[in-house]
């Protein structure tokens, strides 16, 4: 099994930061692609940033240019840098990632790709 929990969410004043973290752990072979989302009261989930092991990063669209998203696969890792927050930016924020695991299955080594869901981490930005 695998599990993801996030860290690094809070209140913070509209313009300030925050750095999100999310760490994966368990029966980990590789993880593909590592990634946020956030749901806002109301609102669907929606994409922040999705980083794979291989290519170029993606981000929603009012997140470019002030969310940075990066990974260190040594540590199961990924971060979010949020800059220059808005009150529009809270919500809870989800990480994501496509985690492939090998089992033992009927005497054969087999592997599993998942995607995996951390329990989310709530950000607040507010005067």
């Amino acid at each position: 099994q695998v599990q993801l929990v996030e860290s690094g969410g809070g209140l913070v004043q509209p313009g300030g930061s925050l750095r999100l973290s999310c760490t994966a752990s368990g029966n980990i072979f590789s993880i593909n692609t590592m990634g946020w989302y956030r749901q806002a009261p109301g609102k669907q989930r929606e994409l922040v940033a999705i980083m794979p092991s291989i290519g170029i990063s993606r981000y929603g669209n009012s997140m470019t240019g002030r969310f940075t998203i990066s990974r260190d696969d040594a540590k199961n890792t990924t971060y979010l840098q949020m800059n220059s927050l808005k009150p529009e930016d809270t919500a809870v924020y989800y990480c994501n990632g496509r985690i492939t695991e090998k089992k033992l299955t009927f005497g054969q080594w087999k592997y599993y790709s998942m995607d995996y869901w951390g329990k989310g981490t709530l950000v607040t930005v507010s005067s």
